[in-house]
């Protein structure tokens, strides 16, 4: 199967790649807010632009780290089975399979095909703020959330396509041992 390691490898990569560009966006998000609170704390001076950058970048992080996120299993999940002792990686190859199957491409395919419409209707208009002083281009915001479920759910495509590796294979990789009732291992 060395093709689908390719396949897994390259939208790893691709993850790998948004997450670590994503992440200098909080640098920039705590630099903007920095500057904005001294402005307006120091200097009595608000910008309504700057609060909606502030939430404009915030937007972004989540929409564009979400598959960065997924892939180094930082997102939340009910782990009450699936961490347990009798989840071997087989069967969490399963649950993965599954969720991914039924819950996360079906929820990503969703969004993506629903926001299109909204996407295309704020380009179609040139969206802005509608706030004085607001910022204009907000149609490329609304433009992240199909781009960024789009990048989850390749992400989820190789997690799902790393659990077909695991039940494929022979052997059970990342397998605890089991121990017994006295604490030693079987």
């Amino acid at each position: 199967m060395p093709s689908l390691d390719r396949l897994i490898s390259r939208i790893e990569t691709i993850s790998e790649w948004s997450g670590r560009a994503t992440a200098w966006l909080v640098l920039g998000m705590v630099l903007l807010i920095g500057f904005d609170v001294t402005m307006r704390y120091l200097f009595q001076a608000g910008s309504v632009g700057l609060q909606e950058l502030e939430w404009h970048l915030f937007a972004l992080l989540f929409l564009l780290g979400a598959g960065y996120t997924f892939k180094h299993n930082g997102h939340v999940r009910v782990d009450i089975f699936y961490h347990s002792r009798h989840m071997d990686s087989r069967r969490r190859a399963w649950v993965d399979l599954l969720g991914g199957l039924f819950f996360l491409l079906p929820f990503c395919l969703l969004i993506i095909i629903s926001s299109l419409p909204f996407v295309a209707n704020a380009f179609a208009i040139g969206e802005g703020s509608p706030d004085p002083g607001g910022l204009p281009y907000r149609f490329l915001l609304k433009a992240a959330i199909p781009v960024g479920f789009a990048l989850l759910l390749l992400q989820g495509l190789a997690h799902i396509l790393r659990s077909v590796q695991i039940l494929l294979s022979n052997n059970d990789v990342n397998t605890p041992p089991r121990t017994s009732h006295n604490g030693a291992q079987d």
